[in-house]
């Protein structure tokens, strides 16, 4: 649990940027590309095969920086990114462009929404 004792905005930032770079990695976003291609624009096809791929990634990357290489240091990753996101923003671009990753732009239509 060092890891944690040293994290701050800055090793956030750092992983975060170390994400973006493994998934645009030649290999991984040719995966990917396959991945998102045979899920089309289904939410369900892309949490079957682009969201495992992506976690992946970013495990391999968090465990490079300490953090345990499973689920719950993916967990944990994620909590710490959370509650850091909302006093900086530049992590929460950085966030934000791993999430568009795996999750597809959804068009909303809100002339026709009615909030009841």
């Amino acid at each position: 649990m060092s890891y944690l004792s040293n994290f701050n905005n800055e090793n956030a930032k750092q992983i975060l940027m170390d994400i973006i770079r493994c998934v645009n990695q030649p290999d991984n976003s040719k995966k990917l590309s396959e991945a998102k291609a045979s899920a089309g624009k289904e939410m369900m096809l892309m949490m079957q095969h682009v969201f495992p791929l992506v976690m992946q990634l970013q495990l391999e990357v968090i465990k490079s920086h300490g953090f345990p290489g499973n689920r719950e240091g993916l967990v944990q990753f994620s909590q710490l990114i959370r509650e850091m996101e909302r006093d900086d923003m530049e992590i929460a671009r950085l966030r934000s462009q791993i999430r568009a990753i795996y999750l597809p732009p959804i068009a909303i239509n809100t002339t026709n929404d009615i909030l009841i």
